[in-house]
């Protein structure tokens, strides 16, 4: 901690696991006032594996990235399958102690959660593979504890997804016990879980776990809840960002080529649903016809149906159609509407009259209309010659679906993803929102695997109220939920030392 002046603390944070940035850009933005004091967080640095992301975490948070592999010798054989290269080093306490520099005072870690997620099959997540990408929850926090155990930070935070408490069991526990065995109080309850949506006020269902360490002789007071908030809608969110292929921005904004019958299957499902409507579909009362003829008998019939022939326990997730004025469902790293990346009904391109000029209507027999628009590449805007030929099932190409609620049915972009995550269009330096690499389908897990940054500032913010409070030697009073309190012995009613989350 330091002391800037009587009214003024920063605090020092440590990420590990950090990812593109947004725990660490969630604890930056994080202020809090308690009694005049004033209180913020520094990020001393955000530990990551990934180059790419260590060169996001820079752009974005604007602090300073360390770019360390924290597997154990044993555990990168285990999960590469083979001896790493004469240059890698195996992470030591001292050399961590030596890299960061100062003592945090509170030490934020993420770590990866592929092994534990849902998204993996048991089996899989079963192998020595994966058991040696689990085991670094353990490793990262023996490294931590040791490397500062001459000045051990006050608080220690582990987030992650849901299934850790079940898959993870055992590695919890070893966890807690070298907590305890350093001085922590931790809680025991393994059903502790938030709402990222909720607690950050974004636009997605978000549930993660979190445990909470504290250490009683640098943090005695209780820790509160942060409050919650509802959920937006995806509306509200997109609603004043850019549309696909804006000039501003590169690749991280743009769609996909996919094939004419996915953009038509799109189309043909209504918002709120997925691939399941498609069997209901008459697909046969369809056709397309160029917005430059009048009947539907200049039209094109459908080439085949649009089912997908998909088996019933196939996830719902698969071309699911969110409603662009609900929730969004939690953001993942997923590519492809087949795959169960997410899509939206946009209803902002009836606003964008006189763009495009290539364009179709799927028009039923019995003359209800439902309107398809196909622009040969929305980038190109308007084009100087209209082309009626309708595209073959199989051609790629970027098509503007208008379906019969009036919106165009659409991927999801990566940046679009991002926003919903929380993150701004716009850099810290000012620059347009942008990531290392040419990758898609990895800008795509970052963002997935990334912390919502408003949830990061909520957890720090309530961080920030226990910790001014201890400065001042007060016992810390809300109407908020206690997220840490004192264990009471029902025998006498006094504090036996241990704390638990409610």
């Amino acid at each position: 901690m330091t002391l800037l002046s009587n009214q003024s603390r920063v605090y020092k944070a440590l990420h590990l696991f950090c990812g593109l940035g947004g725990g660490s850009l969630g604890f930056a933005n994080a202020q809090e006032e308690y009694r005049g004091i004033k209180g913020r967080f520094e990020n001393l640095a955000g530990i990551d594996v990934d180059p790419e992301a260590c060169a996001d975490y820079e752009r974005i948070t604007g602090s300073r990235s360390l770019n360390l592999d924290l597997f154990s010798r044993e555990q990168y054989i285990l999960f590469h399958g083979h001896e790493p290269d004469e240059n890698w080093q195996e992470i030591t306490p001292t050399r961590l102690r030596k890299l960061v520099g100062d003592c945090p005072d509170v030490v934020f870690t993420s770590p990866p959660c592929k092994g534990f997620s849902g998204l993996l099959s048991e089996k899989s997540a079963k192998t020595k593979k994966y058991q040696a990408l689990n085991q670094l929850t353990v490793r990262s926090t023996y490294l931590t504890l040791e490397a500062f155990k001459d000045d051990l930070p006050g608080l220690f935070i582990l987030e992650n997804v849901p299934r850790i408490t079940s898959r993870g069991k055992k590695l919890l526990e070893e966890i807690k016990q070298q907590l305890r065995m350093y001085g922590y109080v931790i809680n025991d309850d393994k059903d502790q879980y938030h709402d990222c949506g909720e607690i950050g006020g974004l636009a997605q269902r978000r549930k993660r776990y979190l445990m909470i360490a504290r250490h009683p002789e640098k943090l005695d007071s209780f820790v509160y809840q942060p409050p919650t908030y509802k959920v937006k809608n995806i509306g509200d969110v997109l609603e004043t960002a850019p549309l696909p292929f804006d000039e501003r921005y590169n690749k991280i904004h743009h769609l996909s080529n996919l094939q004419w019958k996915t953009w038509v299957r799109l189309a043909l499902i209504p918002a709120g649903g997925d691939w399941r409507d498609l069997d209901k579909v008459e697909w046969e009362k369809y056709r397309i016809v160029s917005e430059h003829h009048s009947s539907v008998e200049e039209g094109v019939s459908l080439e085949s149906n649009p089912s997908t022939g998909f088996k019933s326990g196939t996830h719902a997730a698969i071309y699911r159609m969110q409603n662009w004025e609900e929730t969004s469902r939690t953001v993942t790293g997923a590519v492809g509407p087949n795959n169960g990346a997410l899509c939206v009904n946009d209803p902002r391109l009836q606003h964008q009259k006189g763009r495009y000029s290539n364009k179709w209507q799927l028009l039923k027999w019995n003359g209800a209309a439902t309107t398809v628009t196909g622009a040969g590449d929305i980038q190109s805007g308007a084009q100087s010659v209209a082309d009626p030929r309708v595209p073959k099932e199989t051609d790629r190409d970027i098509s503007i679906i208008i379906s019969e609620d009036g919106t165009w049915h659409r991927p999801l972009t990566t940046l679009e993803l991002a926003v919903l995550q929380g993150f701004p269009l716009t850099m810290h330096d000012g620059t347009p929102f942008e990531l290392a690499g040419n990758s898609d389908a990895r800008w795509r897990e970052r963002i997935g695997n990334a912390v919502p940054p408003a949830a990061s500032q909520a957890i720090a913010e309530t961080m920030l109220r226990t910790m001014l409070a201890q400065e001042t030697g007060d016992w810390l009073m809300s109407a908020d939920p206690i997220w840490v309190q004192p264990i009471r012995d029902k025998s006498t009613n006094e504090n036996n030392g241990m704390y638990q989350i409610n």
